[in-house]
């Protein structure tokens, strides 16, 4: 698909006018199997198999503040990826302000179980699934592989998660979290909500391991956040890399993930090379 064919969504802010607008451009010519998971077109995927699949699947959660953005934002950064062998499936989901947790994050749980019962179908394996996304897509995915309790009732072993690759992502909410406000998407000011949707607050022994990638210059609660969620994560035993990228700012910590040639991409095939 092609944004202009989904329904209208928030107006994008300076800052996420510039991202679509280079992530679109970067993205320009990438094409991938698109599966439809409801008939709303923001519960979709697209699935862009590897050139030679070694079998490890990278599920990608698109940024944009919850309130914007497209699966589609993640094509770009497909095509270092399957060259590499792994199989990339970018999962759209429904938005905010409209939607309110937990359903955007309860479409990214199911699109992961459609993932789970039929990439083998596109080259993938089922048993080596790894989340990943940028900005509220790094907090979907890292929320997913922390919480165990969206797992039996879509019939998903306890073990389905292999790894989490977040992005500049917000990992708790609340007064101290360091952000200039509440995000639309919880709703009203809620103490519980706040703590069901922070990955900070499901950190557990038995994790599976993290690569926490943020922008040298990313926002400054951000970088916060990413240091105390990779101690907690450390404190519980939790295998975690941190990484820095060298003079990438918010936006360009996501564009840094699309380079053929650079850390990130070393840092995620070492994360999900097999054994």
């Amino acid at each position: 698909m092609h944004p202009d064919d989904y329904p209208p969504q928030e107006p994008f802010t300076d800052i996420g006018a510039r991202y679509h607008a280079e992530v679109m451009r970067r993205g320009a010519g990438v094409t991938g199997v698109e599966i439809a998971l409801g008939d709303d077109p923001y519960r979709a995927l697209a699935v862009y198999p590897a050139e030679a699949p070694t079998g490890a699947t990278l599920c990608l959660m698109h940024g944009g503040g919850w309130t914007n953005g497209y699966k589609e934002w993640m094509a770009f950064m497909a095509p270092p990826l399957t060259a590499c062998g792994v199989t990339v499936v970018s999962i759209g989901y429904r938005l905010a302000p409209r939607r309110r947790f937990p359903t955007g994050w309860e479409d990214c749980l199911d699109a992961i179980a459609w993932v789970h019962a039929h990439i083998a179908d596109h080259g993938g394996d089922p048993t080596r699934l790894f989340l990943g996304g940028h900005s509220a897509g790094g907090h979907l995915a890292a929320l997913a592989a922390l919480r165990t309790d969206w797992l039996a009732p879509r019939g998903l072993p306890s073990d389905l998660v292999r790894g989490a690759l977040p992005i500049s992502g917000t990992y708790w909410f609340g007064p101290d979290s360091g952000l200039s406000m509440r995000p639309r998407f919880l709703g009203p000011e809620d103490a519980e909500t706040d703590r069901a949707a922070s990955p900070l607050h499901h950190v557990r022994s038995g994790a599976p391991p993290f690569l926490i990638a943020c922008g040298e210059r990313d926002f400054p609660h951000l970088r916060a956040q990413a240091a105390r969620f990779a101690d907690a994560l450390e404190a519980a035993s939790v295998p975690v890399e941190r990484l820095d990228l060298a003079g990438c700012d918010h936006l360009g910590a996501s564009y840094a993930a699309g380079a053929a040639d650079g850390p990130w991409l070393a840092a995620a095939r070492a994360l999900m090379q097999p054994g």
